[in-house]
Protein backbone atom coordinates (compact mmCIF):
# COMPACT_ATOMS: atom_id res chain seq x y z
CA UNK A 1 0.00 0.00 0.00
CA UNK A 2 1.03 3.10 -1.10
CA UNK A 3 1.86 6.02 1.68
CA UNK A 4 2.36 9.51 1.10
CA UNK A 5 5.11 11.57 3.07
CA UNK A 6 3.19 14.36 4.77
CA UNK A 7 4.17 17.34 4.02
CA UNK A 8 6.04 20.56 5.78
CA UNK A 9 3.13 22.18 7.11
CA UNK A 10 1.17 18.58 8.06
CA UNK A 11 5.08 17.82 10.05
CA UNK A 12 4.97 21.47 11.32
CA UNK A 13 1.42 20.69 12.55
CA UNK A 14 2.08 17.42 14.38
CA UNK A 15 4.10 19.20 16.76
CA UNK A 16 0.45 20.91 18.39
CA UNK A 17 -0.24 24.66 18.96
CA UNK A 18 -0.82 26.90 22.08
CA UNK A 19 -3.38 29.43 22.23
CA UNK A 20 -3.00 32.71 24.62
CA UNK A 21 -6.41 32.38 26.68
CA UNK A 22 -6.00 36.99 27.40
CA UNK A 23 -4.85 39.63 27.62
CA UNK A 24 -2.93 41.94 25.15
CA UNK A 25 -2.37 38.44 22.87
CA UNK A 26 -5.57 36.65 23.26
CA UNK A 27 -6.19 33.99 20.96
CA UNK A 28 -2.63 34.36 19.78
CA UNK A 29 -1.63 30.81 18.33
CA UNK A 30 1.86 29.62 18.81
CA UNK A 31 4.45 26.91 18.08
CA UNK A 32 4.84 23.68 20.15
CA UNK A 33 8.51 22.17 19.81
CA UNK A 34 8.98 18.94 18.89
CA UNK A 35 10.64 17.59 22.05
CA UNK A 36 9.27 14.87 24.17
CA UNK A 37 7.59 15.36 27.49
CA UNK A 38 6.76 18.91 26.88
CA UNK A 39 3.04 19.29 28.50
CA UNK A 40 1.69 22.78 28.46
CA UNK A 41 -1.03 24.03 31.00
CA UNK A 42 -4.15 23.53 29.58
CA UNK A 43 -6.61 26.67 28.46
CA UNK A 44 -8.83 25.66 31.22
CA UNK A 45 -6.23 25.86 33.90
CA UNK A 46 -4.55 28.82 32.93
CA UNK A 47 -7.37 30.38 32.78
CA UNK A 48 -9.09 29.58 36.50
CA UNK A 49 -4.86 30.37 37.66
CA UNK A 50 -5.21 33.61 36.43
CA UNK A 51 -8.80 34.84 37.50
CA UNK A 52 -6.73 33.73 40.78
CA UNK A 53 -4.06 36.18 40.00
CA UNK A 54 -5.63 39.01 38.01
CA UNK A 55 -5.77 41.56 41.05
CA UNK A 56 -2.33 41.98 41.34
CA UNK A 57 -0.59 40.33 38.01
CA UNK A 58 -0.16 43.88 36.69
CA UNK A 59 3.63 44.83 36.61
CA UNK A 60 4.60 41.48 38.61
CA UNK A 61 7.95 39.86 37.95
CA UNK A 62 7.45 36.22 37.26
CA UNK A 63 9.87 32.93 37.07
CA UNK A 64 8.27 30.18 34.83
CA UNK A 65 9.95 27.56 36.06
CA UNK A 66 10.52 24.06 33.32
CA UNK A 67 9.11 26.71 31.02
CA UNK A 68 8.63 23.96 28.24
CA UNK A 69 6.15 25.81 26.07
CA UNK A 70 5.99 29.28 27.94
CA UNK A 71 2.50 28.93 28.59
CA UNK A 72 2.19 30.52 31.79
CA UNK A 73 4.93 32.72 31.47
CA UNK A 74 3.11 34.03 28.47
CA UNK A 75 0.03 34.33 29.88
CA UNK A 76 1.25 36.54 32.94
CA UNK A 77 3.19 38.63 29.77
CA UNK A 78 0.00 39.11 28.07
CA UNK A 79 -1.79 39.98 30.85
CA UNK A 80 0.51 42.62 32.27
CA UNK A 81 3.34 40.99 33.93
CA UNK A 82 6.44 43.33 33.85
CA UNK A 83 8.56 40.51 33.47
CA UNK A 84 9.05 37.00 32.76
CA UNK A 85 12.10 34.15 33.59
CA UNK A 86 11.83 31.14 31.80
CA UNK A 87 13.95 28.64 32.71
CA UNK A 88 14.08 25.12 30.18
CA UNK A 89 16.43 22.63 30.12
CA UNK A 90 15.44 21.39 26.44
CA UNK A 91 17.19 23.51 24.04
CA UNK A 92 14.49 22.65 21.58
CA UNK A 93 12.16 23.74 23.96
CA UNK A 94 14.06 26.45 24.17
CA UNK A 95 14.20 27.62 21.13
CA UNK A 96 11.05 27.36 20.18
CA UNK A 97 9.97 29.29 22.79
CA UNK A 98 12.75 32.17 21.67
CA UNK A 99 10.89 32.08 18.50
CA UNK A 100 7.27 32.45 20.07
CA UNK A 101 9.05 35.60 22.36
CA UNK A 102 10.07 37.35 19.07
CA UNK A 103 6.71 36.65 17.04
CA UNK A 104 4.99 38.67 19.92
CA UNK A 105 7.93 41.32 20.20
CA UNK A 106 7.21 40.20 23.97
CA UNK A 107 9.43 42.49 26.18
CA UNK A 108 10.06 41.61 29.56
CA UNK A 109 11.21 37.89 28.70
CA UNK A 110 14.15 36.75 29.69
CA UNK A 111 14.87 32.94 28.45
CA UNK A 112 17.50 30.94 30.47
CA UNK A 113 18.79 27.39 28.80
CA UNK A 114 19.33 25.80 32.39
CA UNK A 115 18.27 23.42 34.54
CA UNK A 116 15.72 24.15 36.84
CA UNK A 117 17.21 23.67 40.24
CA UNK A 118 21.30 25.49 39.25
CA UNK A 119 19.21 28.28 38.30
CA UNK A 120 17.49 28.41 41.41
CA UNK A 121 21.24 28.18 43.14
CA UNK A 122 22.53 31.33 41.70
CA UNK A 123 19.42 33.73 41.39
CA UNK A 124 19.37 37.34 43.10
CA UNK A 125 17.02 36.97 46.40
CA UNK A 126 13.36 38.37 46.61
CA UNK A 127 12.77 38.73 43.06
CA UNK A 128 9.43 37.50 42.45
CA UNK A 129 5.94 38.05 43.09
CA UNK A 130 5.01 34.61 41.32
CA UNK A 131 6.52 31.53 40.48
CA UNK A 132 5.03 28.89 37.97
CA UNK A 133 6.15 25.08 39.23
CA UNK A 134 5.29 22.55 36.54
CA UNK A 135 7.85 19.78 36.65
CA UNK A 136 7.71 16.37 34.57
CA UNK A 137 5.03 14.69 36.61
CA UNK A 138 7.59 11.68 36.81
CA UNK A 139 10.42 13.54 38.57
CA UNK A 140 8.28 14.30 41.76
CA UNK A 141 10.32 17.35 42.94
CA UNK A 142 8.10 20.15 44.05
CA UNK A 143 8.77 19.73 47.64
CA UNK A 144 12.57 20.02 47.09
CA UNK A 145 12.13 22.98 44.60
CA UNK A 146 9.79 24.79 47.38
CA UNK A 147 12.58 23.94 50.14
CA UNK A 148 14.78 25.51 47.75
CA UNK A 149 13.25 28.69 47.01
CA UNK A 150 12.39 28.94 50.47
CA UNK A 151 16.19 28.76 51.18
CA UNK A 152 17.04 31.16 48.57
CA UNK A 153 14.86 33.85 49.55
CA UNK A 154 13.36 34.57 45.86
CA UNK A 155 10.50 35.91 47.05
CA UNK A 156 8.87 39.20 47.43
CA UNK A 157 6.91 39.85 50.43
CA UNK A 158 2.76 38.72 49.86
CA UNK A 159 4.36 36.52 47.19
CA UNK A 160 2.16 33.37 45.25
CA UNK A 161 3.29 30.08 44.17
CA UNK A 162 1.62 28.17 41.47
CA UNK A 163 2.19 23.68 41.71
CA UNK A 164 1.00 21.55 39.06
CA UNK A 165 1.53 18.24 39.60
CA UNK A 166 -0.37 14.40 38.69
CA UNK A 167 -3.15 14.07 40.65
CA UNK A 168 -2.74 10.76 41.54
CA UNK A 169 0.46 12.11 44.18
CA UNK A 170 0.45 13.05 47.37
CA UNK A 171 0.47 16.38 48.23
CA UNK A 172 4.19 18.30 48.45
CA UNK A 173 5.35 18.87 51.76
CA UNK A 174 5.78 22.86 51.72
CA UNK A 175 8.05 25.07 54.26
CA UNK A 176 7.19 26.63 57.01
CA UNK A 177 4.83 29.75 56.69
CA UNK A 178 3.70 28.54 53.13
CA UNK A 179 0.02 28.01 52.70
CA UNK A 180 -2.29 26.44 50.48
CA UNK A 181 -4.89 29.19 49.10
CA UNK A 182 -6.50 27.12 46.02
CA UNK A 183 -6.34 23.38 45.47
CA UNK A 184 -7.96 22.13 42.62
CA UNK A 185 -8.32 19.27 39.65
CA UNK A 186 -8.38 18.86 36.35
CA UNK A 187 -8.48 15.58 34.28
CA UNK A 188 -5.50 14.05 36.11
CA UNK A 189 -3.52 17.36 37.21
CA UNK A 190 -3.78 18.79 40.52
CA UNK A 191 -3.08 22.65 40.52
CA UNK A 192 -2.39 24.56 43.70
CA UNK A 193 -2.10 27.98 44.62
CA UNK A 194 0.58 28.20 47.73
CA UNK A 195 1.10 32.07 49.84
CA UNK A 196 3.73 32.94 51.45
CA UNK A 197 4.01 33.93 54.89
CA UNK A 198 5.84 37.61 55.40
CA UNK A 199 9.31 38.03 55.09
CA UNK A 200 12.03 40.46 56.66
Amino acid sequence: MFVAKRSEKQKKSSRGTLRIVAGIWRSRVLEIADAPGLRPSSERIRETLFNWLAPRIDGARCLDLFAGTGALGLEALSRGAASAVFVENSHAASEALRRNVDLLKATGADIQTTDAMSYLQNATAKQFNFVFLDPPFREDSLAELCRLIDERDLLANGANVYLEQDRSGAEPELPDGWSILKNRTAGNVRYMLVAIGHRN
